[in-house]
């Protein structure tokens, strides 16, 4: 073969095998067995894992890392919810897992920006924070279009009913969710956050895709 050809070749098969790796679930579990387990999921979540209240998260491509992770800290009481914590106490481990792999193949939901008017507020805190406030920026964590960092249980953002993620600062900040463990990272920016930047930014994340 040409040794050309032979390197163009090789060239465009590190990429592939990259996306492929990228593709691959950092969980091991059986997105098959996650669906056949999934209908009790769906009630809240959607069919396709894209809840249909938008104080339910939606969880269609979402890290089956960070899903496990929040299912296990329903289960110990570390994150506290009712219906949650009331389904995940029936779960083991493999049916957390199974669930996690399955939604995370699911499309992610792809939604535009709660409130048009908030998008110059909140694409400034997301992409740069608010030193005067010391909050470091949303991107550093969640990445530039709201993927996450299935790695470090990082979660997806993009799309997320803004109504829910607000909730979800607000509950930072309150104190009333502490499942950023020890680091206390969400705990201490959303403490940092105005009524209005929590509001901005929920808004933004929506439209994150």
């Amino acid at each position: 073969m040409n040794t050309r050809i032979a390197t163009l070749l090789l060239s465009l098969a590190f990429p592939l095998a990259a996306l492929q790796a990228q593709a691959e679930s950092l969980v091991e579990g059986s997105g098959d067995a996650g669906k056949s387990k999934s209908l009790t999921c769906t009630a809240c979540h959607g069919a396709q894992g894209n809840s249909v209240n938008p104080l339910w998260p939606n969880i269609a491509g979402q890290h089956a890392s960070y899903t496990v992770s929040q299912l296990q800290a329903f289960k110990t009481g570390l994150r506290q919810n009712p219906l949650m914590t009331s389904q995940a106490m029936l779960l083991a481990n493999d049916d957390m897992r199974d669930l996690a792999v399955y939604f995370e193949s699911l499309p992610a939901a792809v939604n535009s920006v709660a409130d048009p008017s908030k998008i110059a507020k909140g694409e400034a805190l997301y992409r740069g924070g608010d030193s005067s406030k010391g909050v470091a920026a949303c991107l550093a964590c969640h990445g530039p279009t709201g993927r996450g960092n299935a790695a470090a249980k990082y979660p997806a953002l993009q799309g997320q009913h803004a109504e829910y993620t607000a909730q979800q600062l607000r509950d930072y900040a309150s104190g009333a969710r502490t499942s950023d463990g020890v680091t206390r990272i969400m705990r201490d920016i959303a403490t940092r956050l105005s009524e209005g930047d929590i509001v901005a930014l929920a808004s933004y994340v929506q439209g994150l895709r």
